[in-house]
């Protein structure tokens, strides 16, 4: 398998083949991962909760994200490496800018920020400074305190016009890649079709581009409650790397997600 970059993730897209995604935090895993032939790999804010032990992302920072994204880069030869920018890193354009150079520097290929409209200036700005952008909209977890918990968004017409004229908006400031997490499998079709770019889900059925799970939730060593939309792949094979082989597999036959993973 040749290197991946967005360019590759847009032509998966334009040909119908699904893009396969994992979060990995470490050289070990990542390594195992892009042996699998995984095609990118998120260091996300996720840690906070799988590896510190919080009970959501807020208190991660930009040094916790560089730290993990250079363990990541030394472990990957071909994989795409996408790092998030952690709450409140972003508020606004110009420290949006300095953290992630940061990010950049430490071996992400792109940078992954969580919102709507009030991004558009900010992803047009760092697009403009070469700086390739991941939108995510739906259950943004940074927003946990407005939302009132992890609860699946765009459940009435409102908020799902909404979430599709983000996803417009997003895509003409210059993003080349969009997460939808925990929405209903209908407006991510909605969405998926709306824009050009790769659109990757996790909770959001199995008609978007590609899947992306917390490497916790595939291999089965989370702990508290597992996700519904998740599923124990290393259970099935027990071997790490057969696993995310099993994941990539049924990502791209449609089999995963089923539809008991996904919300109406």
């Amino acid at each position: 398998m040749s290197r991946i970059t967005v360019s590759t993730l847009q032509q998966m897209k334009d040909a119908g083949e699904k893009i396969s995604t994992i979060t990995a935090y470490d050289a070990s895993f990542a390594r195992q991962f892009d042996n699998a032939g995984i095609h990118a790999i998120l260091i996300g804010d996720s840690l906070g909760m799988v590896l510190q032990g919080e009970s959501d992302t807020l208190p991660v920072s930009v040094d916790d994200i560089c730290y993990h994204t250079r363990c990541v880069r030394n472990g990957v030869n071909n994989t795409l490496v996408l790092s998030d920018l952690p709450f409140m890193s972003y508020a606004t354009p110009e420290q949006t800018y300095a953290n992630a150079a940061k990010l950049m520097q430490a071996g992400a290929n792109m940078v992954k920020l969580e919102g709507g409209a009030w991004l558009y200036e900010t992803v047009r700005g760092l697009v403009d400074r070469s700086v390739p952008v991941c939108g995510h909209l739906g259950l943004t977890p940074q927003s946990v305190n407005v939302f009132g918990g992890f609860k699946v968004q765009g459940r009435n017409s409102k908020k799902a016009e909404e979430m599709i004229d983000h996803a417009k908006g997003l895509e003409a400031a210059g993003i080349q890649l969009l997460v939808l997490e925990c929405i209903p499998t209908e407006l991510a079709k909605a969405i998926t079709d709306a824009v050009s770019i790769p659109v990757i889900g996790i909770g959001a059925g199995n008609v978007t581009d590609g899947q992306i799970l917390v490497m916790h939730d595939a291999l089965g060593i989370s702990y508290g409650k597992v996700p519904k939309f998740s599923r124990n792949f290393l259970a099935e094979t027990g071997n790490i790397e057969d696993a995310i082989k099993l994941y990539i597999k049924d990502v791209n036959s449609g089999t995963f997600p089923a539809p008991e993973h996904g919300f109406s």
